[in-house]
């Protein structure tokens, strides 16, 4: 069991909230997982800039001049530091380079996602323990989701928690089990693609970063998914622009959404919903079994 979030503003006035509003829900959450929680904040981008946020066990040492080590080695960048993780700013054309260059100078830490415009914070530790240690609630942006977790067949860790990126701005949280993420992850690494952990979740993000790959859209992608993928799944993914939704065909586990003029909410269950803005005006539903439900900032525009 694992309590899972997500919201996507339509309306810009909210953008200032974001990281507020999504920190409420995810804290709701809390009884439905407390082994460890993380949310992913889709922020606005900055024209030729990329960012990296990463991780560290050791933050005193790791990030202790950074941003001169990189410079060193032929990155110049910006680090930003949060308790036990950084972000790293550099010019989108070096944006591949980060994680060689980490490797050679900073070979523990890890990266937990890269992109225009997403930060991913994620810790061991209850949902209010974290969204204090990152300073969410502070945060502005456009959309985001959030995860809290429960543990059932693999490591309590930083690594394990949710959400789980494995492609540019792209990012998931899941609340299930998949019965053949082990075949998928052979034929996923076989095309190229690199795992951090053992999680079946992290064979999903993966699975989807490579469908877009091929030049399918978040939507199509998950209608994908559901033809690929074995298991009870509720998946909450974050694209750069996008946020999709979508149930196994069985739909074991709980889910609830809600749609205004101002955004579209997710929810394991409804209280993570009930402070949102008009709520009471909103309209609010069960997400249908083997249905994607996708919204694009950029289609709408």
């Amino acid at each position: 069991m694992c309590g899972i979030v997500g919201l996507f503003l339509k309306d810009s006035r909210l953008e200032p909230q974001l990281g507020q509003l999504l920190s409420d829900m995810l804290i709701t959450m809390t009884d439905r997982g407390p082994d460890s929680a993380g949310i992913a904040i889709y922020g606005s981008a900055t024209e030729g800039k990329a960012k990296v946020t990463i991780q560290s066990a050791k933050p005193n040492i790791d990030f202790a001049d950074l941003e001169r080590d990189l410079a060193e080695a032929g990155l110049p960048a910006r680090v930003a530091r949060k308790s036990t993780h950084a972000v790293i700013a550099v010019a989108a054309a070096r944006l591949a380079d980060v994680r060689s260059v980490l490797a050679a100078i900073r070979p523990d830490v890890r990266i937990m996602g890269s992109g225009d415009s997403v930060e991913i914070y994620k810790e061991v530790g209850l949902p209010k323990d974290v969204v204090a240690r990152f300073d969410v609630r502070s945060m502005s942006g456009t959309h985001g989701i959030g995860h809290t977790r429960m543990a059932t067949e693999s490591a309590v860790t930083t690594l394990g928690a949710h959400p789980f990126s494995t492609g540019s701005d792209q990012c998931l949280v899941h609340n299930g089990s998949l019965s053949n993420h082990n075949n998928l992850r052979r034929e996923l690494t076989r095309e190229g693609m690199a795992f951090e952990t053992q999680n079946d979740s992290e064979v999903a993000a993966a699975y989807l970063t490579a469908e877009m790959a091929k030049g399918k859209d978040l939507g199509e992608a998950l209608t994908s998914a559901l033809d690929d993928l074995d298991g009870f799944f509720t998946f909450v993914v974050g694209t750069k622009s996008g946020f999709g939704v979508v149930r196994d065909p069985i739909a074991c586990k709980p889910a609830v959404m809600a749609e205004t003029d101002q955004y579209v909410a997710f929810g394991s269950e409804y209280r993570a919903l009930v402070n949102l803005p008009g709520i009471e005006d909103a309209r609010v539903w069960e997400p249908e079994p083997a249905t994607v439900y996708f919204w694009d900032h950029e289609k709408a525009a």
